[in-house]
């Protein structure tokens, strides 16, 4: 975690469809944090003062399995309250919390270390805005509900608001002790510590309340808190190496996939990030579930079922859907439901789509399971529908998106923010505009329905999808390359002019594989150039670039996720010695941020003796930053679970500097298990099966 003396920092808790985020100190100050649920700001304000005045602070933190937060303070010094005043630094104040079960259970510990009884007062100041995510991101709203005025209920303080959209939004706040006052938006507790006694009070927080809160009740709802989390983390195989850092790195990356993984009745599935995307992603989830289908099948299954549950059946130019889109973001707020924004269920995601085939193609190739493929297969055909329907009508065959309303996302790739696609003078391109990792993800797309029409015994269907995949892949060659430059161009707009600008975007074709061995390899060595690598990982943008800025969101900046899909990509065209570098540099970034990778951070190049510079905004944790060790680490490893042939491949393995051993405990093939366990001896890598539990499993390595 960042360093508890910066009280800045904040500090995130998950469970479900809540989630809290707080300072140092645990308190709740109305910006950017908050207890919030299904989209909602249910608790905008919770302060803890001693006597009027925030407490010094000693440390804070997450536990290592994101289940508890503990904030430890100190009270400066205390006025007189009839008689001497009390020193600085004897009161011990402990806030510990969890979330379980929509709800937020808290206990504020005061133990007295001073040789004499001290009196004072214990304050906590709250309040519920009932603001929508949006509104707390900064979007203005011409009218709002109605907010109540607090009420007190002995030992509680009920907040309601009644939503233009008719729904009636409650909060409640108890406490295990009546207040000695409570009052409109605060409690008070009068405190007599005799010397090196302890005092305790329990507070509970939700939509409804029917358990007082004491030591029993936070003693039972953490365990089964813990139990669940705990449950969530040991999906799918282990890692473990010989580095004590690296180690700490698998497992927070571990720790955050679990906190952002909520279980739907389709399945386990990854919210994007903490605080702005917790919610349901369409193109996250699918990304991160590809970072972790190697190790863990299970997340891709209920990814796949969610996503093609909520495939798009109508036209609508407000959501951006069309029949056989995959969903982009799904949300359940006021502005909303109230459709003051689109963002409900929106399919303004150009990529989804072909991206959510991908996957299956790849789920698929992983486990052999073509019952799973035969459930999808209606929306398997409805997706490439909507892809067809698109690309039969563009002259090149590619697939493009241009926003169907003012509301809408203006850039629909991942690249989603209004100035991130240009030309190399700076002009947003007209629309339609066809990106060139899309056309990727497409060739993809056509080469998995091709695999999959094969094993479902539909010849035909198999080589028409091969043919598709190769005319687009002549066409992407002949339209996007740039000789001069040995590199990709980013996108063609509607007027069909390349735009020129050097982005990482092209590292996402090598991914699926689409360039040539030579321009593979060409790519990739730009890739690795001073131009692109920080140093702490892939800029998404050149510098000297239009538009480059390192603090920007995506024209200059890292994202982690990004980097690994480029590494995995350059992994393929046999640039293992890369692969090391990329995983080294995110290493190093992680854990000059406490091992845990923010969404993104600033493209500042690597300066001796100097940390990655931090975007200010970037969510922590984040699915797909958490998941990019995971893919890196395949990349490094070279290891590939073929689930039609019941083996596993292991190409050109490598370790990363300064670990010598890895292994990898229970890895799925076919319902049988097997261990992995990779040295260094010399300068070479080897791969050593433990067949004890997985002795039917096949492991060819190719040096």
């Amino acid at each position: 975690m960042p360093s508890a003396r910066e009280p800045n920092k904040f500090y995130a808790l998950k469970d479900a469809d809540t989630f809290l985020v707080a300072d140092a100190f645990g308190d709740i100050n109305g910006a950017g944090d908050g207890f919030f649920r299904d989209d909602t700001r249910t608790l905008s304000r919770l302060q803890l003062t001693l006597n009027g005045e925030k407490p010094s602070l000693l440390s804070a933190s997450v536990s290592r399995d994101n289940v508890f937060f503990v904030s430890n303070m100190t009270n400066l010094p205390l006025p007189v309250l009839g008689g001497s005043a009390t020193p600085q630094g004897v009161i011990h104040i402990e806030r510990t919390r969890f979330l379980w079960d929509q709800h937020l259970h808290e206990r504020i510990a005061c133990t007295n270390y001073c040789s004499v009884e001290i009196g004072l007062s214990l304050q906590l100041a709250m309040g519920a805005d009932f603001y929508d995510m949006f509104e707390v991101r900064g979007v203005s709203r011409r009218a709002r509900g109605r907010l109540a005025p607090p009420q007190a209920r002995g030992k509680q303080l009920v907040f309601v608001y009644e939503g233009l959209d008719g729904v009636q939004r409650i909060s409640i706040v108890e406490f295990s002790q009546n207040p000695d006052q409570l009052d409109g938006d605060r409690a008070e507790f009068n405190l007599i510590l005799e010397a090196g006694s302890r005092w305790e009070l329990y507070l509970e927080a939700g939509p409804d309340l029917t358990i007082p809160p004491d030591k029993k009740t936070f003693r039972s709802a953490a365990a089964r808190a813990r139990y669940a989390m705990r449950a969530r983390s040991r999906r799918g195989a282990r890692l473990h190496s010989s580095g004590r850092l690296f180690n700490e790195w698998i497992e927070k990356s571990r720790a955050d996939l679990a906190l952002l993984t909520t279980e739907l009745p389709t399945g386990p599935y990854p919210y994007a990030g903490i605080p702005w995307f917790s919610v349901p992603f369409g193109r996250d989830a699918i990304i991160t579930a590809l970072q972790l289908l190697w190790l863990d099948s299970g997340l891709a299954r209920g990814v796949l079922r969610f996503l093609a549950q909520y495939q798009a059946r109508a036209v609508s130019s407000f959501q951006d859907a069309a029949p056989g889109k995959i969903m982009h973001e799904r949300r359940r707020g006021e502005m909303t439901r109230l459709r003051e924004l689109p963002f409900g269920e929106y399919y303004g995601g150009v990529d989804t789509t072909p991206l959510f085939v991908v996957l299956a193609g790849a789920y698929a190739e992983r486990t052999g399971d073509l019952a799973l493929v035969e459930e999808l297969w209606p929306a398997l055909t409805a997706a490439c529908v909507w892809i067809e329907t698109i690309t039969d009508s563009h002259p090149d065959g590619f697939l493009t998106y241009a926003r169907a309303a003012e509301t809408g996302l203006a850039n629909q790739g991942w690249k989603d923010s209004e100035d991130s696609i240009f030309h190399t003078d700076g002009r947003f391109p007209r629309g339609p505009v066809a990106l060139v990792e899309v056309q990727g993800y497409v060739f993809g797309a056509f080469r998995a329905m091709s695999e999959l029409s094969s094993r479902r015994g539909d010849v035909d269907a198999a080589t028409q999808w091969k043919v598709r995949a190769d005319r687009l892949q002549t066409a992407v060659e002949a339209r996007f390359w740039m000789e001069d430059a040995g590199f990709y161009g980013v996108a063609v707009d509607g007027d069909g002019q390349l735009c020129r600008t050097r982005c990482s975007n092209p590292g996402h074709l090598l991914y699926v594989g689409l360039p040539s061995a030579d321009r593979g390899r060409r790519v990739s060595q730009v890739l690795l150039s001073d131009a692109f690598h920080s140093g702490w990982g892939l800029r998404t943008l050149a510098p000297g670039q239009a538009r480059f800025n390192p603090m920007s969101y995506h024209n200059g900046s890292v994202w982690p996720h990004d980097t690994a899909l480029c590494a995995a990509g350059i992994a393929r065209y046999h640039e293992r010695v890369g692969v090391i570098r990329m995983i080294n540099s995110l290493f190093e970034a992680a854990v000059s941020f406490g091992m845990q990778l923010p969404e993104l951070f600033c493209g500042f190049a690597r300066a001796p003796g100097e940390p990655p510079v931090a975007y200010p905004v970037a969510c922590l944790p984040q699915a797909w930053a958490a998941g990019s060790l995971f893919m890196l680490l395949q990349a490094c490893l070279g290891v590939k679970v073929d689930g039609w042939g019941g083996q596993i491949l292991i190409e050109e393995p490598s370790l990363p500097v300064g670990i010598d051993h890895l292994t990898i405990r229970h890895i799925n093939v076919g319902g049988d298990l097997i261990d992995l366990a990779f040295h260094r001896v010399g300068e070479q890598v080897v791969a050593v099966p433990d067949r004890k539990k997985g002795k039917t499993v096949p492991v060819v390595v190719r040096v």
